[in-house]
């Protein structure tokens, strides 16, 4: 079999499979508990969080593990619009967003926010220009995917998230296509959220992880005690948490000693031969 669909879901990598077995053995402590076992166990979290921090090259606690790329996408939405709705009830996304962003945008359309969609050309580029337009005061929120799932398309973030950061409006994109494939340091896309799913970088399914900018406050999705620092409650999943660190250092590792673009264009090239015979 010949499995080319990485963009569905990816194998989990020998060394992540590796990495979970001892918290599912040996260190099975609640992380939240105060003697060793728990101490083992929270402590691989924080070097998880760091290793995910580390490839997008942010604060580690600006880094929130959870349940896959959905949740983080709902957490950020969702949040959003709670905590903010003083200051308005206007959303801007695109119509090519996974379902993830356009059900919980269509979602809070019941409960009476305003949901507008950018413009995409033939590509599915998002037309960067037409955001300005569609800015108002009551905006909140904007939300633009990095990577299209289904044609490839990687949006101009950076720009977007510049005149997001002109208006003081917070900026948000779903990154589960683009993690791992190209770089993705917040910082030089201007992101104030950004949303990771771990089996797109083969970690496990049901686990991914948010970024949120230090001295960003949304609303928990999920209330509680206070795990993931107030963000998202619930005992940690230590095995997954050390599956996704595990996987983002892989990751990190391969961008900076390998091309996948020129294997991208290879791979592209051989397809319009073949499909030309």
């Amino acid at each position: 079999m010949i499995y080319l669909d990485y963009n569905a879901t990816t194998p989990i990598d020998k060394s992540v499979a590796e990495a979970m077995l001892p918290y599912i053995y040996e260190m099975y402590g609640n992380p939240s508990s105060c003697y060793p076992l728990g101490l083992y166990s929270k402590q691989a979290i924080e070097q998880a969080r760091a290793q995910v921090a580390d490839l997008l090259q942010c604060h580690p606690q600006e880094i929130v593990f959870t349940s896959g790329g959905s949740e983080a996408n709902n957490m950020v939405i969702k949040g959003v619009a709670h905590t903010y709705r003083h200051k308005g009830d206007h959303i801007i996304t695109s119509p090519i967003e996974h379902p993830a962003v356009l059900n919980p945008c269509k979602y809070l359309e019941r409960l009476g926010y305003q949901i507008s969609y950018l413009p995409v050309d033939e590509y599915g580029m998002v037309d960067a220009t037409a955001l300005e337009e569609l800015l108002t005061e009551r905006t909140i929120l904007v939300t633009v995917m990095h990577a299209n799932n289904e044609t490839g398309t990687i949006q101009p973030i950076a720009d977007l998230a510049k005149i997001c950061r002109k208006h003081k409006v917070l900026f948000h994109t779903d990154a589960a296509q683009s993690v791992a494939k190209i770089p993705t340091h917040v910082d030089e896309l201007g992101v104030d959220f950004l949303s990771i799913a771990g089996h797109k970088l083969y970690a496990p399914k049901g686990v991914g992880a948010l970024y949120i900018r230090k001295g960003t406050a949304i609303e928990p999705l999920i209330h509680g005690a206070s795990h993931e620092f107030g963000q998202r409650a619930g005992t940690e999943n230590v095995v997954l948490d050390v599956a996704l660190g595990q996987a983002c250092q892989i990751a990190k590792t391969a961008l900076t000693t390998s091309d996948l673009k020129l294997l991208t264009d290879y791979l592209m090239k051989w397809r319009c031969r073949t499909a030309s015979i």
